[in-house]
């Protein structure tokens, strides 16, 4: 079975894709921009073959990357990258190539936020509202039916890029005195961002889950530079299960990760945002390992080489990714944190630049059994000078 596996070696934690691959018996193909000799030696034995492309996203290049392959190694099975920012060139090669998997026109309504939320409402599924941007006067309208702040945002975007959050009519016009194609507005949700997240087999079946919770949302982590921290619940609130498999079944997710992010109103009903066919972000595969004791880089290949699965798997812990910033000043130093937590300390990892912003500089990765146990260490990590 031939596996193609797009840029193999970012994040450098996503190797592990390729490396179970081929620890299942697949033959692991890997295109990536950065040169061959940059990769790691682990993952250069995990690749039977690697083409180097200076740009993944010129489609003619792309395209001749893998009539390669097909001319050298036969057919291609399976394309992935397992990253948000390649779905779209992942889906037209399988489009390309007549390869199983997802399509651009999947990709219409589980990439824009626009047709997510036609999904979600006819799935019976709450979500905030919103609208197309179109101009002034419409947006006015809209903030005079659901009130102020409102969030623009990209209709197909990663994170909070481009979002803005405008709180009067002063604001909105502001923001739009330049034209924004491809925006959406959406009414402000006062509540906990919390996810549900997983893993599903070709059936549709859902094989893993689990749920994470944030300390703030994307938009204020990155334009306040607040702290950063996000953890794993041992028990699935099971209300927010029974959204969350609605949302999988609706959205017809297959042999895919999946990461659904839902707001937590103070009433304690949930209020879905968004979902992304692919890992939550960052460490997360990992520490959804370090919680269960399990492997879902080994999983998820199990489950594209059509081989059975464990029967069941326990949370064992909740697993946090505590963030730290190089440019502020704590009052703890790192000697001292990797001291104290102790065996509790799964891994504390650099952050790809990429991603800093957000998920900061530094990752604590802290696994406890007792949530409040949990919370104390990361406010530990977090405490500042």
């Amino acid at each position: 079975m031939n596996l193609i596996f797009l840029s193999p070696n970012f994040p450098p934690n996503f190797a592990r894709f390729c490396i179970r691959a081929k620890d299942e018996g697949l033959t692991v193909l890997g295109i990536g921009d950065a040169a061959y000799a940059t990769l790691s030696e682990e993952l250069k034995t995990a690749l039977t073959e690697y083409y180097h492309v200076p740009d993944m996203t010129d489609a003619d290049t792309m395209l001749r990357a893998v009539a390669y392959f097909i001319h050298h190694h036969g057919r291609i099975h399976r394309i992935d990258s397992q990253s948000e920012f390649w779905l779209g060139v992942e889906a037209n090669l399988r489009d390309d190539f007549n390869v199983p998997g997802q399509r651009p026109a999947d990709l219409e309504r589980n990439r824009r936020k626009s047709a997510m939320k036609k999904v979600f409402a006819q799935a019976g599924i709450p979500v905030a509202r919103g609208v197309v941007v179109e101009d002034i006067d419409q947006m006015r309208r809209f903030a005079k039916e659901v009130g102020y702040p409102l969030v623009l945002k990209p209709d197909v975007g990663v994170g909070a890029a481009g979002t803005i959050k405008v709180n009067d009519d002063d604001g909105l016009a502001a923001a739009l005195a330049d034209p924004r194609p491809g925006y959406v507005a959406e009414q402000f949700i006062t509540g906990d961002v919390v996810s549900f997240d997983g893993l599903t087999d070709g059936a549709g079946k859902i094989v893993f889950c689990t749920s994470h919770e944030y300390s703030s949302g994307v938009m204020e982590i990155l334009h306040e530079r607040r702290n950063m921290h996000y953890y794993s619940l041992r028990e699935v609130p099971p209300d927010l299960e029974r959204l969350g498999r609605a949302a999988v079944a609706a959205f017809a997710v297959r042999e895919r990760f999946f990461h659904i992010e839902f707001f937590r109103l103070p009433s304690g009903a949930y209020v879905a945002l968004e979902i992304n066919v692919r890992p939550p972000g960052g460490f997360s595969v990992d520490m959804m390992n370090f919680a269960c004791d399990i492997d879902l880089y080994q999983w998820w290949a199990k489950v594209i080489a059509g081989k059975p699965l464990p029967d069941s798997f326990q949370r064992r812990h909740h697993c946090a990714h505590a963030a730290r910033r190089g440019d502020w000043r704590y009052r703890r130093p790192h000697e001292e944190i990797v001291r104290t937590l102790g065996q509790n300390l799964a891994a504390h990892l650099t952050v790809p630049s990429a991603y800093s912003a957000v998920m900061g500089d530094t990752a604590y990765l802290i696994r406890m059994a007792e949530l409040g146990a949990l919370k104390e260490a990361i406010a530990l990590v977090e405490d500042r000078e």
